[in-house]
């Protein structure tokens, strides 16, 4: 496979996460989907834009290190927000309808859709690959997905009401345990 090819695999198997993550977000949307929408697409492509880009430049020195923390860091973030939506899910509607996505969730989220990202970027700088073909279009990618994402997530959420939040949230938590399992079990 040409490196471009892989570069742009890569990319998009990064885009998966954040992708799926758009969609738990967009069925628990309150009011307008636009915004979040993109804001979530904004906040994501620009994190899988740097960290392949910090992760290259890591690469070099620090890779064992990054690879034994990764794992953990992606966890605890996507459980974090994930229980939050589980938690928030079992309150009346009303207290619902007044609680918008927050930039600290929203900046939570792309962090930990992005880690692995990092771990991509190192891995180039290992094997002596450049990561900029990678982190352009994993960025660019990753920002359109998230954008769909919300919006085809709004729709699911209006027909399926606030069952799909605790769905969502139980989503967020197993992409967090099937991110640990790869790690420690693989």
């Amino acid at each position: 496979m040409t490196f471009v090819w892989e570069s742009v695999v890569s990319a998009l198997s990064l885009s998966m996460d954040a992708f799926a993550v758009a969609l738990c977000i967009g069925a628990c949307a309150v009011g307008g989907t636009y915004r979040t929408a993109l804001r979530m697409g904004t906040a994501c492509g620009a994190f899988q834009f740097f960290m392949p880009l910090v992760g290259w430049l890591l690469g070099t020195y620090s890779l064992d290190y990054i690879a034994s923390l990764d794992h953990w860091a992606a966890f605890g973030l996507l459980a974090l927000v994930g229980g939050d939506m589980i938690r928030s899910s079992f309150a009346p509607q009303e207290v619902r309808d007044t609680a918008p996505m927050t930039t600290a969730m929203l900046l939570y989220l792309a962090l930990a859709t992005s880690i692995d990202a990092l771990a991509v970027g190192a891995s180039f700088a290992m094997v002596g690959k450049p990561a900029l073909w990678l982190a352009a279009v994993a960025g660019l990618s990753t920002a359109a997905l998230c954008f769909g994402g919300v919006q085809a997530g709004r729709l699911a959420g209006s027909k399926l009401g606030k069952r799909v939040e605790f769905v969502g949230g139980a989503l967020l938590c197993l992409i967090g345990f099937n991110i640990l399992r790869a790690h420690l079990w693989s």
